[in-house]
């Protein structure tokens, strides 16, 4: 997107804000570090930019070990969301996810004023107020950097650093689905990082679980013709077959990996791919 468009969205999202009387933003369900990291750019965006106080709620858990390290050195910004919340907020942001998902909170007959995200466009999306989609970009925070540098905004060194890990994260290093949005966005954060803080993230101490499903995951583990299946069985927190399928996109010749889990009596597919859609 040109620095033009870019602007326009800008003020285009400036437009639908200036009339809110409250926002309440919500990213997608056990948010990982592009939508967490998403999340927080936009709500300092709209108080830098036009004084505008905005909440941020999560529904579902922070179970990943690198996520837990990543919203501490954040001094945890994420309220847990209530139903009370929900019913008296005026307007709802969705970042990193769109309105029938399925993997947001936001009801069925409810319609968010806000979305940004990376996924393919949703049939909802089209009659929102002001919706910024492009599939064609590996991460969400990409997004907004580029929001940040159109409003000539300074990054603190915290928020930065979220941004450039879920770049980071989203796209495998830029090596997985990023654009040259993406890499533009990548190296402009990257001077601006907390390069230690970064280092404790990415190393955080992981359970014995982890471990215990690592290895269920690698004797279940199936290649057919570049597509690798493995069944983890009972899992201690949700996002740990996505987890896992990271890991194994590693394994040479891997072009997809299905990771499959149960939590909470619920079964959790976790795809992955090298290949852009």
């Amino acid at each position: 997107m040109t620095s033009d468009t870019v602007d326009k969205q800008l003020e285009a999202l400036q437009e639908v804000v200036s009339g809110l009387n409250s926002l309440l933003i919500l990213p997608h369900n056990d948010p990982d570090p592009d939508a967490i990291a998403g999340a927080l750019a936009l709500r300092y965006l709209l108080a830098e930019r036009l004084n505008t106080e905005s909440l941020i709620a999560y529904k579902g858990i922070i179970g990943r070990a690198e996520n837990k390290a990543l919203m501490r050195y954040l001094a945890q910004p994420f309220h847990r969301l209530t139903n009370t919340t929900l019913r008296h907020t005026d307007a709802v942001a969705l970042i990193d996810t769109q309105p029938g998902t399925g993997n947001n909170p936001l009801p069925s007959d409810r319609s968010p004023v806000i979305v940004i995200d990376h996924h393919p466009p949703r049939e909802l999306t089209q009659v929102v107020r002001f919706a910024d989609v492009r599939s064609d970009v590996g991460a969400t925070s990409t997004i907004l950097t580029e929001y940040l540098q159109a409003a000539d905004l300074e990054p603190p060194s915290a928020l930065a650093t979220a941004l450039f890990y879920g770049i980071k994260s989203d796209t495998l290093e830029l090596g997985r689905g990023a654009s040259q949005a993406d890499i533009d966005a990548y190296f402009y954060l990257q001077p601006r990082i907390d390069i230690d803080a970064l280092v404790e993230i990415e190393n955080a101490k992981v359970p014995v679980e982890y471990f215990r499903s690592l290895d269920a995951a690698l004797h279940a583990a199936r290649a057919y013709d570049g597509i690798l299946i493995t069944y983890i069985g009972h899992m201690a927190y949700p996002d740990l077959a996505a987890e896992i399928a990271d890991l194994l996109m590693r394994l040479e010749g891997t072009q997809w990996v299905i990771c499959i889990g149960v939590h909470r009596d619920e079964l959790i597919l976790s795809v992955r791919t090298r290949r852009r859609q």
